[in-house]
């Protein structure tokens, strides 16, 4: 016993040493690289801890704390292009020392893969958030607009060109434009146009090779990948080509709070009937949250129209919603993006390219699609449940334009026969081990207790809102596709497949990888 436990602590020491060697060995050859191949002043564009911009610049736009301690694996470097030729050579680079590299654009990445790495391995953080410029044809109704931009970004530069055009964006305008695009991109005017990446049509991106392809060059393929297929799996991507939508010069919010009693429930049970089936143009969602020891919800909603139009149509079909004019707030299209922000509504416009980051917190999210309405009697169950979790849920409807696009048009197939989706919402303050296992247990029990309520075979989840508890491979860079159904299959369910097979051809040593990224399929007819 004694000669195996000594044999163990010798394998441990030789692969720290070969670990601490291989380290040393690829950062000096990145670096060496990088030096070499971009033609701008290092200490611009390249910070190490060395730096002491290193950790303001790390820190700047993560979100959840969660992944901001002092144990958070961090990066050797964080290179912060100021071109594309730098994005190009970091990836050169990379491949050259075999140095994984996270790509980050907003930072709102739920758990923290484009900023740390769970199985400790080495990498260098791809920043983008230089890169953000936004170039819009009103005439064409186009814009080209770079990953690092903010989803407030765009908004607002399109709105500047003309009051009649807009993109359908999330809600949260501090999200990067590479993070929404590549994760498909659900938001308030979805079910009028689709999800942002519905809406792309062209894009720019660097291959393993270090090339810039365009949707000519790079192919269909590789492009209904990248427009859904989750970020970084198949390149880094530049800069989008999006089309514009129309907006009208009035648009109509309101948002309503009602205490969860009877009669609140009931109306949380008539709207599953009624909000995916309702006019395209009339986008409500729901957020049930914790106060005071009960359940409040709110009901927020975007009308692509005016106030009178709007309370004609809810009082011939959703009259329990008890709706009044007093509570419709007309404005401009723009107006309802800061209102929809919600921490940045009451602040006038350009708010949204001040890149202000959304509150930092310790959260924990998961997701969950609903194809049937829960029962009346089951909802009194489930608010119990979020009550006693202190967990909030925001319910989003699909239906409209979502139904119309077959599943197959882009990576993210949650379309036709999808009534709305289901986002856990877990936030916290206190710091700690202990608080983050309770309040991360708590989510997962309540998730738990609503698999009979929700899509099965496979139980679906949104590739935007990651959630590692879906699994992840036995390391950062597996090429496991066997191993990877076991997530790939809930966020792209039959999609999966194709998605590794484009993998398979455009990066079959699988270099653009993460704990959940789409692995290499290159003999498709083995499974």
């Amino acid at each position: 016993m004694k000669f195996n436990t000594s044999n163990c602590g010798l394998v441990s020491f030789f692969l720290t040493l070969f670990l601490c060697f291989f380290i040393s060995t690829s950062s000096n050859e990145f670096f060496d690289c990088i030096s070499q191949t971009t033609s701008a002043n290092s200490s611009n564009i390249i910070f190490t801890p060395n730096n002491t911009s290193y950790s303001t610049i790390l820190q700047s736009t993560i979100q959840n704390l969660r992944f901001n301690t002092t144990t958070t694996p961090k990066p050797l470097a964080i290179i912060a292009p100021l071109s594309y030729s730098h994005v190009q050579s970091t990836v050169i680079c990379g491949v050259k020392s075999g140095l994984n590299i996270r790509t980050r654009s907003g930072g709102h990445d739920y758990e923290g893969l484009s900023y740390t790495s769970f199985d400790h391995a080495p990498f260098i953080v791809l920043d983008l958030t230089q890169l953000r410029s936004v170039t819009v044809d009103s005439e064409a109704k186009t814009a080209w607009v770079e990953s690092g931009a903010t989803l407030g970004e765009l908004s607002y530069y399109v709105s500047q060109k003309s009051n009649l055009l807009g993109f359908p964006t999330g809600e949260c305008t501090s999200v990067g434009v590479g993070g929404q695009l590549t994760g498909g991109g659900y938001g308030t005017m979805a079910r009028k146009y689709g999800l942002s990446a519905d809406n792309v049509i062209d894009a720019l991106v660097v291959d393993v090779k270090g090339r810039i392809m365009d949707r000519d060059s790079m192919g269909e393929d590789l492009f209904w990948a990248i427009r859904g297929g989750g970020g970084a799996s198949f390149g880094i991507v530049l800069s989008w080509k999006i089309n514009l939508v129309y907006v009208p010069p009035v648009v109509t919010v309101f948002s309503l709070s009602k205490t969860l009693d009877a009669d609140a429930t009931r109306l949380v049970y008539k709207w599953q009937h009624v909000a995916y089936n309702i006019t395209e143009d009339l986008f409500i969602n729901i957020l049930i949250s914790p106060i005071n020891n009960t359940m409040r919800v709110t009901i927020n909603s975007l009308f692509l129209g005016t106030a009178e139009e709007l309370m004609k149509i809810v009082s011939d079909e959703f009259p329990e919603l008890g709706l009044q004019e007093k509570d419709c707030r007309e404005m401009s299209w723009i107006e309802s993006v800061v209102y929809y922000s919600v921490y940045l509504r009451g602040q006038s416009v350009d708010a949204l390219i001040e890149r202000r980051p959304w509150p930092k917190d310790y959260y924990k999210f998961k997701s969950d699609y609903v194809k049937e309405p829960i029962p009346e009697k089951a909802f009194e169950e489930i608010w119990k449940w979020c009550l006693e979790a202190n967990l909030i849920l925001a319910i989003e409807p699909h239906g409209g334009k979502m139904s119309e696009i077959d599943e197959t048009a882009t990576p993210y197939p949650h379309r036709e026969g999808n009534l709305y989706i289901i986002q856990y919402v877990m936030r916290w303050d206190e710091e700690g081990f202990n608080a983050t296992e309770k309040r991360v247990a708590a989510t997962r029990s309540v998730y738990e207790k609503m698999t009979p309520y929700v899509s099965k075979n496979p139980r679906e989840a949104y590739v935007n809102f990651r959630d590692l508890d879906l699994g992840t491979s036995c390391n950062a860079c597996s090429k496991s596709y066997k191993q990877s159904l076991r997530w790939g299959r809930k966020y792209f369910k039959d999609n999966f497949k194709r998605l590794a097979m484009v993998k398979g051809n455009v990066d079959p040593t699988n270099f653009f990888c993460n704990e959940q990224s789409i692995p290499p399929l290159i003999l498709p007819s083995s499974y």
